[in-house]
């Protein structure tokens, strides 16, 4: 008897896996949370010091990424998306704990990330360490206008 195996690989990305990352927002997010960023927003980001963008691999497909920068002694997880194809299987875990690693790489001291409320990565968070440190009410504003709270969220790394 033979059992499939996923294969989950992590790999420094670049400006050059943007459309990999575009792919992979457009699929992970839904439309009318407008969530996505667009190819020039992530070239920008990838142009500053202190970000960086892992990307993760299963069977040989790009099928999720985290984009995190640092400042200092802080950094902030700006995006992290998987594709629904590899939800479930460890891909978001693995990019998390990758970020969390680099940051501390970096002498990051505490890592901050922004999610939007109700979404259902607040579990993966919460689990990798991260505690609810505050809400802005009415933060994002959706395709169809209407408005969503955005959470965030913090961890000592230290």
């Amino acid at each position: 008897m033979s059992t499939a195996v996923n294969l989950t690989e992590l790999r420094e990305g670049g400006v050059q896996d943007v459309p990999s990352v575009a792919a992979i927002m457009q699929a992970a997010f839904d439309p009318r949370y407008g969530e996505a960023w667009t190819n020039a927003q992530c070239l920008g980001m990838l142009s500053l010091p202190g970000v960086w963008l892992v990307v993760a691999s299963v069977d040989g497909v790009d099928s999720g990424f985290a984009l995190s920068r640092s400042t200092g002694d802080e950094a902030e997880l700006l995006l992290l998306a998987t594709r629904p194809a590899a939800r479930r299987r460890g891909v978001a875990g693995a990019l998390l704990r990758a970020v969390i690693a680099e940051a501390r790489a970096r002498d990051v001291e505490k890592l901050h990330l922004e999610v939007r409320a109700g979404n259902d990565a607040v579990r993966l968070y919460r689990r990798e360490g991260f505690e609810k440190v505050g809400e802005r009410r009415a933060y994002y504003r959706g395709k169809t206008g209407q408005v969503f709270d955005a959470q965030t969220f913090s961890r000592t790394l230290a």
